[in-house]
């Protein structure tokens, strides 16, 4: 059986009072009956402070990026290596805004992914497509192809120990969510894509959902079979809601 995940992805919000009020309001509202993981995603700088407040508890912590490569004369980059030595288990990849605002290939996302990996941690992989895409009948296509480049490179294997969050772009920070149906429909083609190159692989691989996810939305969602959870952006940024939504998965 997969155990849910619920990842907040806070983006470039926060302060130091600020995280850790969140994270002090968060841990006193989560419940060891709810059995789903969970997983918070704070900027850089704040990383480090907020795993020493994380330490001996259930929550994971996890960063929203990383370089491609492993060490050098990069500037303004963090390594896989550094995000490990400050405590992160978890690291998205390929994330929407990373792919739209700043042009990060397929190719680049599948780097990223390999060198998170081969330092020790676990690469949550999003894949989504536009508005546009979707409009036009391209939704399978897109998140296949964006699938097949991290494939290519890695192998099916090396999602044994990976997540894959499927984000809609026409649903981030839009308030728009795509119905359970929707949702449920591009986590069958993914799941069901890793199963035809490695059935106990495709069985185990847990998918989230992203986009716009909240408390009154989330039920619908995680009661789909193929959805193993959520990558929370907004909501995750006010502990009772993001403690409904950890609710409600587990």
């Amino acid at each position: 059986m997969r155990t849910p995940l619920v990842a907040g992805n806070w983006k470039m919000h926060g302060s130091r009072t600020e995280n850790a009020s969140l994270v002090r309001s968060l841990l006193e509202l989560l419940r060891p009956e709810y059995r789903a993981e969970v997983l918070v995603c704070p900027p850089f700088p704040y990383l480090l402070e907020t795993g020493r407040q994380l330490k001996d508890t259930d929550v994971a912590l996890g960063a929203q990026s990383v370089c491609a490569e492993a060490q050098g004369a990069f500037t303004g980059e963090v390594s896989a290596a550094m995000l490990r030595d400050v405590g992160c288990r978890y690291v998205l990849v390929g994330h929407s805004e990373r792919r739209q605002l700043y042009g990060e290939s397929d190719a680049l996302v599948a780097r990223k992914f390999v060198v998170a990996q081969a330092n020790g941690l676990i690469p949550v992989l999003c894949v989504g497509e536009t508005l546009d895409e979707r409009e036009g009948g391209q939704t399978l296509t897109v998140v296949s192809r964006q699938l097949e480049a991290v494939l290519s490179v890695a192998g099916v294997a090396a999602l044994g120990t990976a997540v894959i969050a499927y984000e809609p772009v026409w649903a981030i920070g839009t308030g728009h969510t795509a119905s359970g149906e929707q949702a449920q429909e591009v986590h069958a083609m993914i799941r069901g894509k890793v199963a035809g190159l490695d059935a106990t692989i495709g069985s185990s691989v847990r998918i989230l959902y992203g986009g716009s996810v909240k408390a009154s939305s989330a039920r619908e969602l995680f009661a789909m079979p193929d959805i193993d959870g959520g990558l929370v952006g907004g909501a995750s940024l006010k502990a009772d809601e993001f403690a409904r939504i950890c609710a409600a998965a587990g």
